[in-house]
């Protein structure tokens, strides 16, 4: 902390003492710049039209503040030109006489009494434009009041005190407190002018019996301009200065208390809060274990322990559904299996009445109503051999048998084996291939049989005149084929279902077409969707990879 406050000191000081000289600096470019003007020569015939007062009775006010007067002096010391016209005529102030080297301006400080600087008085000569020699000198006064002003503003923190010295060691600036305390113009502060280091600590006196820490920056100058060799002193008492040092020291103390007390109040609050449920949970999971048999969950409560109660208790309880769905799962594949086995024994008799139906309705003494009982006969057993075969396909589905097959001929090949059945319903059945090459590593029979049941469940809701579109998209690794119509289309509530198997809106149908498609697509790494048709039905869109995983 002490490393940090000396070298804000330092860095404090070096600024004041960079915006003095950068003051300083931008007043000598002015003199000097404004005794070379061509108006300057006026001096030689004693400014008779008062055309340089009124030049510099311009300069002055456009200057605010800064300059308190500009004037124009003859080489005998009387004032010829003035922003300030009661100089007019008058004499010079002392110390203000002609300076035969024009390089540089000098810069003279003059005081009333002993504790105010009121001003400074720069001048500089005026050089002659066509003789050798100098016309007169261009005196400015500046107020000392904007270096105090800078002074005043660096002291207004932390209570610092800020103090230049010129060269020869007096005070010649200070900020408001040093400035009143009468200092100005001594040379009490001169033995801190020649320290060794840019900060440093020093008994306090005459400012205080107190030890002061000091930064001290000798002017380096602006811009090329050497400086006036004046010293910033940047002081400030070293108690006041350590003071946040101790009070944070009070605080740091204070919080170690604080939070000593509070960490032993907390520990003993989450101890009970944590204890409590982690024992209940504890006996609640020997429990299941034991009886395996869910009892009474503890009181989930808040915080992560309530969040690991709730998370146990439902694994738990999702172990023990899956247990169940296990079960059911088993009983349910007893019976698929015995469902499997009975409709394929169901179909050989099934066969047998149907073709004995057709045979009878060959006969001629048959009449009108036995034929139209057998006609019944023919159609039920037809839809219960289509039941009974969509029952043994989604029981037992059959490996894919893996070949490179064209999806864009295979597409055209079912289009066509239902174009008589399109044809009777006046439904216009169209295909479009969006990709050149269509071919991917499939199962040729069980694609057609999905690419027939969806054209198929198409055409069966489609009213005549109806419209079915087939096209096919290339999808990067994988192709897409989308088949959509213009029939009611699906209800959004209903889309996620219709892949469920004994789902069905259409009257007739048992639900398994789409579940068989779903199961089928899926066997072949692919993905399958309903959603809203542009052609304002149903679309069905599933993708097939190219190639299957694990081919070669």
């Amino acid at each position: 902390m002490q490393i940090e406050i000396e070298r804000s000191l330092d860095v404090q000081a070096k600024g004041v003492s960079a915006e003095i000289d950068k003051m300083m600096f931008e007043r000598l470019q002015n003199a000097a710049t404004w005794s070379k003007l061509d108006i300057m020569q006026d001096l030689q015939v004693n400014d008779v039209d008062k055309r340089l007062s009124r030049f510099l009775g311009d300069l002055q006010s456009g200057y605010g503040d800064v300059y308190l007067s500009l004037s124009g002096v003859d080489p005998r010391g009387r004032v010829v030109s003035s922003s300030d016209a009661g100089l007019v005529g008058s004499a010079a102030a002392a110390g203000a006489a002609p300076i035969v080297d024009a390089a540089t301006p000098s810069i003279e400080l003059k005081f009333h009494g002993n504790s105010t600087v009121s001003e400074v008085e720069m001048s500089v000569p005026v050089k002659a434009a066509f003789k050798e020699g100098s016309l007169g000198t261009l005196c400015l006064k500046l107020d000392w009041a904007r270096i105090d002003d800078v002074l005043d503003q660096a002291a207004g923190q932390e209570g610092r005190m800020v103090a230049v010295l010129d060269a020869d060691g007096r005070m010649i600036g200070a900020s408001r407190e040093l400035r009143g305390r009468g200092l100005l113009m001594g040379s009490a502060l001169s033995r801190w002018r020649e320290a060794s280091a840019p900060v440093f600590i020093r008994s306090g006196e005459p400012l205080d019996s107190s030890d002061m820490i000091v930064g001290a920056s000798k002017a380096h100058g602006y811009a090329g301009f050497a400086g006036l060799g004046w010293t910033t002193l940047v002081i400030q008492p070293v108690d006041l200065a350590f003071a946040p040092i101790r009070h944070m020291g009070l605080i740091f103390l204070g919080l170690f208390v604080v939070i000593l007390v509070g960490t032993v109040v907390t520990a003993i609050w989450v101890s009970s809060r944590i204890a409590e449920p982690i024992v209940a949970l504890t006996l609640f999971a020997r429990g299941y274990v034991g009886k395996r048999a869910i009892g009474m969950p503890p009181e989930a409560g808040s915080g992560e322990v309530g969040e690991l109660t709730e998370a146990f208790v439902s694994m738990i309880r999702d172990i023990a559904q899956s247990q169940q769905n296990l079960v059911r799962a088993s009983k349910l594949a007893v019976v698929g299996e015995m469902s499997a086995v009975i409709a394929h024994e169901v179909r050989t008799p099934l066969g047998i009445l149907r073709s004995s139906a057709q045979m009878l309705r060959r006969e001629a003494n048959v009449t009108a109503e036995g034929r139209e009982l057998l006609g019944f006969i023919e159609s039920e057993t037809e839809r219960l051999n289509r039941l009974v075969s969509a029952m043994l396909d989604a029981a037992r589905p059959r490996p894919a048998v893996l070949a490179s097959v064209d999806l864009g001929a295979l597409a055209h090949k079912c289009v066509a084996m239902l174009a008589g059945q399109a044809e009777t319903k006046q439904v216009i059945v169209t295909e479009h291939a969006f990709v050149s090459d269509a071919v991917v590593e499939c199962d040729g029979e069980q694609i057609t049989q999905v690419l027939l049941n969806l054209l198929m469940n198409g055409l069966q809701v489609l009213k005549h005149g109806g419209q079915i579109d087939i096209s096919l998209h290339d999808a990067g690794d994988s192709i897409r084929i989308d088949i959509a119509d213009d029939g009611p289309g699906i209800d959004p509530a209903d889309r996620s279902k219709v892949f469920e198997a004994f789902f069905f809106q259409r009257e007739g149908g048992i639900g398994l077409g789409l579940a068989i498609v779903q199961q089928i697509v899926l066997s072949h790494g692919g993905d399958i969707e309903a959603a809203d048709s542009p052609l304002g039905g149903a679309l069905f869109r599933l993708w097939l990879p190219r190639t299957q995983a694990g081919s070669t």
